[in-house]
């Protein structure tokens, strides 16, 4: 069973929070990931010129190994599967 911690601070609508916990368990299950690597999942506004409004960064923390990040300019709501296959391979 996972435990999922809420930050209390977050103004996020469900349909984002769904996004994220979704798009989370996608990244592990393609990376065969555990729960005891880390992902942070981050929506930010793109304002570079010819950037889409909006941009999904993706943060991992494998236990034990680098870190790194992919990033995917859309907002999280609007990411599908495939975006993130396509990010990811």
């Amino acid at each position: 069973m996972t435990t999922l911690l809420a930050n209390p601070l977050a103004r996020q609508s469900p349909e984002t929070l769904a996004a994220s916990r979704n798009l989370k368990k996608w990244a592990r299950e393609l990376l065969d990931l555990g729960f005891a690597d880390i992902i942070f999942v981050n929506e930010l506004a793109c304002s570079v010129p010819g950037c889409a409004p909006k941009e999904t960064v993706i943060i991992f923390m494998p236990s034990g190994q680098p870190n790194w990040q992919v990033s995917i300019h859309k907002a999280l709501v609007e990411i599908t599967h495939t975006d993130l296959v396509a990010v990811l391979t």
